[in-house]
């Protein structure tokens, strides 16, 4: 079998060099033993691989579709030694990191921190901003996101489950009224958090069923901080996330309502793109989160 990757591997390296001897200067082997290599393959396939003149080397039909396949698999075997590698391994190296915002300033950081005293050979770069950046052209490692469902072209794992509340300040109850069901939400000032992926359809159960109802109101905000505000200045009604909403609940600087009702089906993921093998520095970091929050609910 070691012989036999030997081969192939001669194959792919002499017609990606452009000629046997360019590959002997670029891998370090004699042209010699690069044609033996290419020779025994096509020998024992039975089918000539390339054509070879002084002056040109070019594959056969036969050639360029066994090199398409090779090629890939010559690439996911170097990605899995890799991946073994790091396991044995301390991870090491940048990891950059994507996250929102107001996540990342309260609840995600003492995590990062917690990773770093285990990790020191890893440096993070982390990005907290409120948009879902794309991890493929913008190279990020992994995005943290707060979410029901991930992107298809990537992968996600999930680290916690979160929750959201519905609040308001304590004056606009005394003024509005409670909402005692969720219909009531339509005749009331909200909040929109354009984040929620339902943005102004807000999901609550009733009867055991997910009912929508539609909400309006004087502002849409793209930050769930800045909804927070508004509904401390008595705005309007916000579905906050609990990392935020809990400690001002439970200061009475605002108050919880429908708290039977309010969903929960979001979570927080860990998205990252389609790899075989994940790199052992990721691998590391997702593992702790979902160990720290295991130990520091989110919500």
């Amino acid at each position: 079998m070691t012989q036999d990757l030997a081969r192939i591997r001669a194959f792919v390296q002499v017609f990606e060099a452009g000629g046997f001897s360019a590959a002997a200067r670029q891998y370090g082997r004699s042209k010699a033993l690069l044609s033996k290599y290419v020779t025994d393959l096509e020998d024992g396939l039975g089918v000539r691989l390339m054509n070879r003149t002084t002056r040109k080397l070019s594959l056969t039909e036969a050639g360029e579709a066994y090199y398409r396949e090779v090629r890939t698999i010559l690439a996911q075997l170097d990605e899995l030694d890799a991946s073994i590698s790091e396991r044995s391994s301390e991870p090491r190296g940048l990891l950059r990191v994507s996250a929102g915002r107001n996540f990342g300033e309260t609840s995600l950081m003492p995590a990062i921190l917690s990773f770093l005293a285990k990790y020191p050979q890893v440096t993070v770069d982390l990005r907290l901003e409120d948009r879902f950046v794309d991890l493929v052209d913008e190279g990020f490692d992994v995005a943290l996101r707060i979410t029901s469902m991930s992107d298809s072209s990537l992968i996600a794992r999930r680290i916690a489950g979160l929750r959201v509340m519905l609040c308001a300040s304590p004056g606009l109850v005394a003024a509005r009224g409670a909402p005692r069901t969720p219909d009531d939400l339509r005749t009331l000032p909200c909040i929109v958090d354009t984040n929620y992926q339902s943005q102004a359809n807000w999901r609550f159960t009733e009867n055991g069923k997910t009912i929508s109802i539609h909400v309006e109101g004087p502002l849409r905000v793209n930050s769930p901080l800045a909804a927070q505000t508004a509904a401390l200045a008595g705005l309007g009604f916000a579905l906050l996330p609990s990392f935020l909403a809990e400690p001002l609940v439970a200061e009475g600087r605002l108050v919880a309502v429908l708290e039977g009702s309010v969903p929960g089906g979001q979570s927080l993921q860990a998205v990252y793109p389609h790899r075989r093998h994940l790199a052992g520095k990721v691998r590391a970091l997702i593992d702790h989160l979902v160990e720290w929050f295991a130990t520091h609910p989110v919500g």
